[in-house]
């Protein structure tokens, strides 16, 4: 594909937020649809429209090549209508899925959604991607209220190591899946360079924002009633803090899946904690 015109969604996201910023220093023509008012770049054309309502999305698909897809809902219902009219219009998608996909069965509401979306794009006759990261680096600004308040985070499993991946190295990813033929009809698995546990995590955003911090374990139960509080879906609580435990007996793999694509190895979470410093102060 030479020069395509590229829809993201999630364009607000840090995702895709990162896949328009690449793409446009890239001088690649990007849409960027929003549901609202949303700042980008000069250049970056927002247009208004809205996944849950496959309606809205002609115009924003009007001319489009491909389109990087962020699903933004826990079920897959509307899912089909959205392909179906992403295929009237171009001819590429890129999904951003899971790693939990490809592993039998899907036993959470996460991994189960990721499994049609994939499913739905790849029997769509489109040309498709399925790019499957890892825990995200930037789940950890969940914390970001706590640590401001208290300079600790409360949570369990200190010693839970992952190997989150930083935003932009799974953007670098997509835009190759985006204006390349190069990943076509795959799924990469992606992750960052090393796992890292739960409690170093917080260290390194302290090492990032000047301050020690401290992580303070809590027990799973009080973490579930924390979550719920929160606003989390109680179908979510009941998936995250078990799939998260099982982690301990059975880790996350890591490999060089972003350097091989990109040309470049996957940024560290020390990285990511540095870049991102400011959300934490």
């Amino acid at each position: 594909m030479t020069q395509p015109t590229i829809l993201v969604t999630g364009a607000t996201g840090r995702v895709g937020g990162s896949v328009v910023a690449q793409l446009h220093a890239a001088g690649v023509p990007v849409r960027a649809l929003v549901r609202g008012e949303a700042d980008f770049p000069e250049g970056v054309r927002a247009v208004r429209g809205d996944l849950g309502d496959p309606a809205s999305l002609g115009a924003a698909l009007e001319g489009v090549d491909a389109v990087f897809l962020v699903w933004p809902f826990l079920r897959a219902e509307g899912a089909a209508e959205v392909i179906d009219v992403i295929g009237k219009h171009a001819r590429r998608v890129v999904y951003l899925s899971s790693a939990g996909v490809g592993k039998g069965e899907p036993s959470d509401p996460i991994t189960a959604f990721h499994t049609e979306l994939e499913r739905l794009i790849e029997t769509s006759g489109l040309e498709w991607t399925a790019l499957r990261p890892t825990g995200f680096a930037s789940n950890t600004l969940g914390w970001a209220e706590e640590l401001r308040a208290t300079g600790a985070v409360r949570a369990p499993l200190p010693q839970l190591a992952r190997p989150l991946i930083h935003e932009a190295d799974i953007a670098a990813v997509a835009v190759q899946a985006l204006t390349t033929d190069t990943l076509l009809g795959a799924r990469p698995l992606l992750t960052g360079p090393e796992p890292v546990t739960q409690e170093k995590q917080v260290a390194l955003i302290g090492e990032a924002v000047g301050r020690p911090l401290r992580f303070e374990e809590i027990a799973p139960a009080e973490a579930a009633e924390r979550m719920r509080a929160a606003g989390w879906p109680a179908e979510l609580v009941a998936a995250v803090l078990p799939a998260q435990a099982a982690m301990l007996d059975h880790p996350e793999p890591v490999n060089d899946a972003v350097e091989r694509i990109t040309g470049i190895p996957a940024r560290s979470f020390r990285d990511w904690a540095v870049d991102h410093a400011a959300d934490f102060r």
